[in-house]
């Protein structure tokens, strides 16, 4: 074999490639070795590959349990709010008119193309709208069931669907994005029925946007459909709100939440105190992914067993027997009291500005119960609790009520601006206790009106 044959143009090395000349004749390979000799040695190739291979596959398997292990031991935990998020529209809670709607659209063929949700937070606009695409685009759909096992259901499931965009309006609220989204819109799915856009917070959206959307909004592609959701449809020019088709989300009632929560922590292993759900789902207002975080929290403080002590202690809120002897103190005005009493929910790691608001809630009620409200109209206060709020209601009179709603609501306002929390709640309730004064002038001049009294002013100089 001549020289010329023996020459390489390269040599492969563990990591990199090194380019040779055609000049060189005698090439070393590793150290010192020249090829003749790596000739020689390629007879021990075979052998040295199979201990090669042997070697690779004995890591690949161990790296495969490392790996194994690892993935099981760093999955992300998923809160709650999102492991229970609703699938179908039978588990929405609290929206039975808007599932009912929507259910019938899509059995009617009168499936929209722009639709509004709007409400509070947490009340499931945006789990509707998922809802919704899947029985848009579920295999067997459209339905008012979907299978949820699809690759589509999965998929708008997850987020990760190509087909169902959800979008962020905050983020993208400029003109260039909504001019891309047009040229987008264009296209058509992928592997889905309909091309479905959700945008969220859609009233974050510029001017601009707003009109460079009305066009498509108005006559867009027959294979897609606008969702958009909001907290603030007041925000959201006439324009839009005449193309689309409007649904209202209520807040859901506070027995209903406390029923989910209730379904949850049995799911979830735990046990809770009678009571808890319902605390729980009056201080959400309404909001259900608001009461999910804070049985989110509770079940990481007590992962047992939650009890109203738990509650109270997490949620720096004062238990009802405090608000209670609050209350008891302020009809009374025994302001001594009054100064006790704070200072012992104080010890206990009440946070005054959540009692000030606890103390606006309960004045509500009393207002209800005065006005001729009954049990269920209460908000914060149980059912159970009903015959003694009356009580109250009764001994402090619809002036006196309002007056101190006012109070409490400018003391609210004020502590988050001043570091004296104390001190303004101390004045705020010691000011109630002694609206009494007040109303008694009220009660006189309600006799004055009716000529119970008779007073002459002709003969009073100063």
């Amino acid at each position: 074999m001549s020289a010329q044959k023996k020459r390489i143009k390269s040599v492969e090395t563990v990591g990199f490639n090194m380019g040779l000349d055609d000049d060189d004749d005698d090439i070393l390979i590793g150290q010192g070795q020249t090829v003749e000799e790596e000739q020689k040695d390629q007879k021990e190739s075979g052998e040295v590959g199979v201990r090669v291979e042997e070697s690779a596959e004995s890591e690949s398997t161990d790296s495969g349990e490392f790996d194994a292990g690892n993935s099981a031991a760093s999955k992300t935990y998923q809160v709650v709010a999102r492991r229970y998020r609703p699938k179908t529209f039978d588990e929405l809670v609290g929206q039975s008119h808007i599932s009912q709607a929507l259910a019938n659209a899509i059995l009617t063929n009168r499936v929209g193309h722009a639709y509004l949700f709007t409400g509070a937070r947490g009340v499931g606009k945006t789990s509707t709208a998922r809802i919704f695409s899947k029985s848009l685009n579920c295999v067997l759909g459209p339905t008012s069931k979907p299978c949820g096992e699809c690759d589509s259901c999965v998929g708008i499931s997850t987020g990760e669907d190509i087909d169902v965009l959800e979008i962020d309006g905050a983020s993208n609220r400029g003109i260039d994005e909504i001019r891309q989204l047009r040229l987008n819109a264009s296209i058509c799915p992928s592997r889905s029925r309909f091309k479905v856009y959700i945008i969220d917070e859609v009233h974050m959206l510029t001017r601009e946007a707003f009109n460079a959307l009305l066009k498509i909004l108005e006559e867009p592609p027959a294979h897609v459909k606008f969702i958009f959701c909001t907290t603030e449809p007041s925000k959201i020019p006439v324009t839009i709100l005449s193309r689309c088709q409007r649904y209202d989300f209520a807040g859901i009632e506070t027995l209903q939440i406390a029923k989910h929560l209730l379904e949850i922590a049995a799911n979830e292993g735990v046990t809770a105190e009678d009571g808890v759900c319902e605390l729980l789902a009056r201080r959400a207002s309404g909001s259900m992914r608001d009461a999910q975080s804070l049985l989110e929290q509770l079940l990481s403080f007590a992962p047992q067993r939650i009890s109203l002590a738990d509650v109270h202690e997490m949620l720096g809120t004062a238990n009802d027997q405090v608000i209670f002897r609050l209350l008891e103190s302020i009809s009374s005005c025994d302001t001594v009291n009054i100064f006790s009493e704070l200072d012992a929910a104080i010890s206990e790691g009440v946070d005054l500005t959540v009692l000030v608001e606890q103390m606006i809630g309960l004045f509500r009620d009393l207002l209800v119960i005065v006005s001729g409200g009954n049990a269920s109209l209460l908000i914060f206060c149980s059912a159970g609790q009903f015959e003694r709020a009356v009580k109250f209601a009764q001994s402090f009179g619809v002036h006196r009520i309002l007056a101190a709603m006012q109070i409490l609501d400018q003391t609210y306002g004020r502590m988050r601006y001043n570091t004296q929390t104390r001190v303004l709640t101390e004045l705020a309730l010691v000011r109630i206790a002694y609206l009494e004064n007040f109303q008694m002038v009220s009660v006189l001049l309600d006799k004055l009106q009716r000529g119970e009294i008779q007073v002459d002013l002709s003969e009073k100089k100063n």
